[in-house]
Protein backbone atom coordinates (compact mmCIF):
# COMPACT_ATOMS: atom_id res chain seq x y z
CA UNK A 1 0.00 0.00 0.00
CA UNK A 2 1.36 3.59 -1.12
CA UNK A 3 -0.23 5.47 1.11
CA UNK A 4 -0.32 3.60 4.37
CA UNK A 5 -0.86 6.30 7.07
CA UNK A 6 -1.83 8.96 4.88
CA UNK A 7 -5.25 11.76 5.10
CA UNK A 8 -6.88 12.65 2.18
CA UNK A 9 -9.29 14.80 1.68
CA UNK A 10 -11.71 14.59 -1.35
CA UNK A 11 -14.13 17.30 -2.28
CA UNK A 12 -17.21 16.60 -4.18
CA UNK A 13 -16.44 12.93 -2.58
CA UNK A 14 -19.99 11.44 -2.46
CA UNK A 15 -20.59 9.74 -6.19
CA UNK A 16 -18.84 9.44 -9.56
CA UNK A 17 -15.27 10.47 -9.84
CA UNK A 18 -14.89 11.67 -6.30
CA UNK A 19 -16.28 8.77 -5.02
CA UNK A 20 -14.33 6.12 -7.20
CA UNK A 21 -10.95 8.07 -5.93
CA UNK A 22 -11.98 7.95 -2.06
CA UNK A 23 -12.02 4.38 -3.06
CA UNK A 24 -8.60 3.99 -4.85
CA UNK A 25 -6.59 5.91 -2.24
CA UNK A 26 -8.61 3.87 0.71
CA UNK A 27 -7.26 0.60 -1.18
CA UNK A 28 -3.86 2.25 -0.95
CA UNK A 29 -3.71 2.83 2.62
CA UNK A 30 -5.32 6.43 3.50
CA UNK A 31 -7.92 7.69 5.39
CA UNK A 32 -10.20 9.41 3.44
CA UNK A 33 -12.31 12.97 4.47
CA UNK A 34 -14.90 13.02 2.15
CA UNK A 35 -16.52 16.53 1.68
CA UNK A 36 -19.84 17.06 -0.70
CA UNK A 37 -22.61 19.57 -0.91
CA UNK A 38 -24.65 16.31 -0.31
CA UNK A 39 -23.95 14.75 2.94
CA UNK A 40 -26.20 12.18 3.05
CA UNK A 41 -24.45 10.42 0.05
CA UNK A 42 -21.24 11.64 1.47
CA UNK A 43 -21.76 9.55 4.60
CA UNK A 44 -22.71 6.48 1.96
CA UNK A 45 -19.56 6.88 0.35
CA UNK A 46 -17.72 6.91 3.96
CA UNK A 47 -19.61 3.96 5.26
CA UNK A 48 -18.41 1.77 1.66
CA UNK A 49 -14.32 3.01 3.04
CA UNK A 50 -14.88 2.12 6.65
CA UNK A 51 -16.01 -1.46 5.12
CA UNK A 52 -12.70 -1.90 3.31
CA UNK A 53 -11.36 -1.36 6.78
CA UNK A 54 -10.24 2.37 6.37
CA UNK A 55 -11.06 5.23 8.46
CA UNK A 56 -13.34 7.83 6.64
CA UNK A 57 -15.07 11.16 7.38
CA UNK A 58 -17.88 12.67 5.65
CA UNK A 59 -18.74 16.57 5.75
CA UNK A 60 -20.93 18.33 4.31
CA UNK A 61 -20.23 21.98 2.37
CA UNK A 62 -19.79 24.17 -0.44
CA UNK A 63 -16.52 24.32 -1.89
CA UNK A 64 -17.27 27.84 -3.70
CA UNK A 65 -17.82 29.25 0.35
CA UNK A 66 -14.24 30.24 1.96
CA UNK A 67 -16.01 29.18 5.22
CA UNK A 68 -17.18 25.84 4.52
CA UNK A 69 -13.98 24.91 2.96
CA UNK A 70 -12.03 25.83 5.76
CA UNK A 71 -14.02 24.01 8.03
CA UNK A 72 -13.79 20.48 5.49
CA UNK A 73 -9.45 20.64 6.46
CA UNK A 74 -10.21 21.61 9.82
CA UNK A 75 -12.58 18.83 10.60
CA UNK A 76 -9.95 16.67 8.46
CA UNK A 77 -7.32 17.69 10.73
CA UNK A 78 -9.56 17.88 13.88
CA UNK A 79 -10.24 13.67 13.33
CA UNK A 80 -6.77 12.85 11.97
CA UNK A 81 -3.70 15.06 13.20
CA UNK A 82 -2.70 16.05 10.27
CA UNK A 83 -3.38 16.31 6.26
CA UNK A 84 -1.25 14.86 3.68
CA UNK A 85 -3.43 15.05 0.15
CA UNK A 86 -6.13 17.41 -0.92
CA UNK A 87 -7.74 16.36 -4.53
CA UNK A 88 -10.23 19.24 -5.58
CA UNK A 89 -12.59 17.59 -7.16
CA UNK A 90 -15.76 19.39 -6.88
CA UNK A 91 -17.17 20.95 -9.92
CA UNK A 92 -20.52 21.36 -11.56
CA UNK A 93 -21.77 22.21 -15.32
CA UNK A 94 -24.04 24.86 -16.74
CA UNK A 95 -24.40 24.12 -20.15
CA UNK A 96 -25.48 26.61 -22.83
CA UNK A 97 -24.23 28.55 -26.25
CA UNK A 98 -23.16 31.83 -25.00
CA UNK A 99 -25.47 34.26 -26.33
CA UNK A 100 -28.12 32.23 -24.00
CA UNK A 101 -25.76 31.24 -21.24
CA UNK A 102 -26.91 33.18 -18.05
CA UNK A 103 -25.01 35.27 -15.98
CA UNK A 104 -25.63 33.44 -12.81
CA UNK A 105 -24.57 30.20 -15.08
CA UNK A 106 -21.54 31.79 -15.27
CA UNK A 107 -20.47 32.48 -12.19
CA UNK A 108 -22.07 29.48 -10.27
CA UNK A 109 -19.61 27.08 -12.35
CA UNK A 110 -16.66 29.44 -11.74
CA UNK A 111 -17.71 29.98 -8.42
CA UNK A 112 -17.49 26.26 -7.57
CA UNK A 113 -15.24 24.54 -10.16
CA UNK A 114 -12.41 27.57 -9.99
CA UNK A 115 -12.95 29.71 -6.51
CA UNK A 116 -13.83 26.32 -4.75
CA UNK A 117 -10.28 24.72 -6.14
CA UNK A 118 -8.59 27.93 -4.85
CA UNK A 119 -10.69 28.07 -1.45
CA UNK A 120 -9.87 24.60 -0.83
CA UNK A 121 -6.12 24.36 -1.70
CA UNK A 122 -5.33 27.66 0.77
CA UNK A 123 -7.19 26.16 3.31
CA UNK A 124 -4.99 23.22 3.04
CA UNK A 125 -1.63 24.93 2.15
CA UNK A 126 -1.75 26.37 5.92
CA UNK A 127 -1.37 22.75 7.29
CA UNK A 128 0.89 21.77 4.55
CA UNK A 129 3.05 24.21 4.61
CA UNK A 130 4.10 23.27 8.46
CA UNK A 131 4.84 20.30 7.63
CA UNK A 132 6.48 20.54 4.54
CA UNK A 133 5.03 17.73 2.65
CA UNK A 134 1.69 16.84 0.90
CA UNK A 135 0.40 16.32 -2.32
CA UNK A 136 -2.64 18.51 -4.10
CA UNK A 137 -4.41 16.58 -7.03
CA UNK A 138 -6.60 19.25 -9.19
CA UNK A 139 -9.30 17.24 -11.07
CA UNK A 140 -9.04 19.50 -14.61
CA UNK A 141 -10.97 18.58 -18.13
CA UNK A 142 -10.16 17.84 -21.73
CA UNK A 143 -12.54 20.80 -22.50
CA UNK A 144 -10.26 23.26 -20.45
CA UNK A 145 -7.62 22.03 -22.70
CA UNK A 146 -9.60 22.07 -26.46
CA UNK A 147 -12.93 23.67 -25.55
CA UNK A 148 -16.49 22.66 -26.34
CA UNK A 149 -19.59 24.15 -27.88
CA UNK A 150 -21.69 25.24 -25.01
CA UNK A 151 -19.60 24.70 -22.44
CA UNK A 152 -18.01 28.10 -22.51
CA UNK A 153 -17.91 28.80 -18.93
CA UNK A 154 -16.80 25.01 -17.98
CA UNK A 155 -14.03 25.50 -20.13
CA UNK A 156 -12.41 28.43 -18.58
CA UNK A 157 -12.84 27.29 -15.04
CA UNK A 158 -11.34 24.20 -15.95
CA UNK A 159 -8.46 25.84 -18.35
CA UNK A 160 -8.63 28.27 -15.11
CA UNK A 161 -8.28 25.23 -12.88
CA UNK A 162 -4.79 23.79 -15.11
CA UNK A 163 -3.43 27.77 -14.47
CA UNK A 164 -3.52 27.76 -11.34
CA UNK A 165 -2.10 24.17 -10.69
CA UNK A 166 0.95 25.60 -12.66
CA UNK A 167 1.53 28.64 -10.53
CA UNK A 168 0.74 27.25 -7.20
CA UNK A 169 3.00 24.33 -8.05
CA UNK A 170 5.84 27.00 -8.48
CA UNK A 171 4.92 28.72 -5.09
CA UNK A 172 5.05 25.57 -3.02
CA UNK A 173 7.83 23.61 -4.47
CA UNK A 174 10.97 24.53 -2.15
CA UNK A 175 8.25 23.65 0.46
CA UNK A 176 8.10 19.74 -0.93
CA UNK A 177 4.58 19.97 -2.16
CA UNK A 178 3.64 18.63 -5.07
CA UNK A 179 0.69 20.35 -7.16
CA UNK A 180 -0.64 18.63 -9.98
CA UNK A 181 -3.53 18.45 -12.25
CA UNK A 182 -5.69 15.60 -13.95
CA UNK A 183 -7.59 16.07 -16.90
CA UNK A 184 -10.32 13.78 -17.79
CA UNK A 185 -12.04 13.22 -20.82
CA UNK A 186 -15.45 11.90 -21.52
CA UNK A 187 -15.97 9.55 -18.12
CA UNK A 188 -19.10 7.43 -17.64
CA UNK A 189 -20.43 9.15 -15.00
CA UNK A 190 -23.99 10.04 -14.40
CA UNK A 191 -23.17 13.52 -16.28
CA UNK A 192 -22.44 11.74 -19.50
CA UNK A 193 -25.55 8.94 -18.96
CA UNK A 194 -27.72 11.60 -19.42
CA UNK A 195 -26.60 12.68 -22.76
CA UNK A 196 -28.89 11.01 -26.01
CA UNK A 197 -27.41 7.71 -27.38
CA UNK A 198 -27.16 9.57 -30.18
CA UNK A 199 -24.61 12.04 -28.99
CA UNK A 200 -23.05 9.57 -27.08
CA UNK A 201 -22.02 7.65 -29.83
CA UNK A 202 -20.70 10.75 -31.20
CA UNK A 203 -18.44 11.50 -28.69
CA UNK A 204 -17.45 7.74 -28.51
CA UNK A 205 -16.38 8.16 -32.49
CA UNK A 206 -14.20 10.93 -31.42
CA UNK A 207 -11.90 8.83 -28.61
CA UNK A 208 -9.40 6.77 -30.74
CA UNK A 209 -10.10 3.90 -27.84
CA UNK A 210 -13.56 4.24 -28.91
CA UNK A 211 -15.23 4.04 -25.08
CA UNK A 212 -15.65 6.53 -22.13
CA UNK A 213 -14.12 6.64 -19.80
CA UNK A 214 -14.48 4.98 -16.22
CA UNK A 215 -14.56 6.50 -12.53
CA UNK A 216 -11.57 4.50 -11.89
CA UNK A 217 -9.29 5.26 -14.95
CA UNK A 218 -9.43 8.71 -13.48
CA UNK A 219 -8.95 7.46 -10.18
CA UNK A 220 -6.04 5.61 -10.79
CA UNK A 221 -4.47 8.73 -12.18
CA UNK A 222 -4.60 10.54 -8.88
CA UNK A 223 -3.36 7.37 -6.99
CA UNK A 224 0.13 8.00 -8.68
CA UNK A 225 -0.10 11.81 -8.62
CA UNK A 226 -0.64 11.38 -4.81
CA UNK A 227 1.64 8.82 -4.28
CA UNK A 228 5.29 8.75 -3.30
CA UNK A 229 6.16 7.50 -7.10
CA UNK A 230 5.82 11.30 -7.95
CA UNK A 231 7.55 12.91 -5.73
CA UNK A 232 9.81 14.35 -8.46
CA UNK A 233 6.67 15.32 -10.67
CA UNK A 234 5.07 18.77 -10.19
CA UNK A 235 3.00 21.49 -12.16
CA UNK A 236 1.87 19.10 -14.90
CA UNK A 237 -1.24 17.97 -16.16
CA UNK A 238 -1.96 14.29 -16.75
CA UNK A 239 -4.38 13.60 -19.21
CA UNK A 240 -6.67 10.72 -19.14
CA UNK A 241 -8.60 10.58 -22.56
CA UNK A 242 -8.40 7.39 -24.53
CA UNK A 243 -6.18 9.86 -26.73
CA UNK A 244 -8.98 12.25 -27.73
CA UNK A 245 -6.72 15.34 -27.39
CA UNK A 246 -3.02 15.11 -26.79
Amino acid sequence: MKLQGKVALVTGGAQGIGRAIALALAREGTAVVLSDINLPKAEETAREVIQMGREALAVGGNVAQAKDAEAMVEQAVQKFGRLDILVNNAGITRDQILLRMKEEDWDAVLAVNLKGTFNCTKAALRYLVKQKSGKIVNIASVVGEMGNAGQSNYAASKAGVIGFTKAIAREYAARNIQVNAVAPGFIDTAMTQAIPAKEREFLIQQIPMQRLGTPEDVAEAVVFLASPSADYITGQVLNVNGGMYT
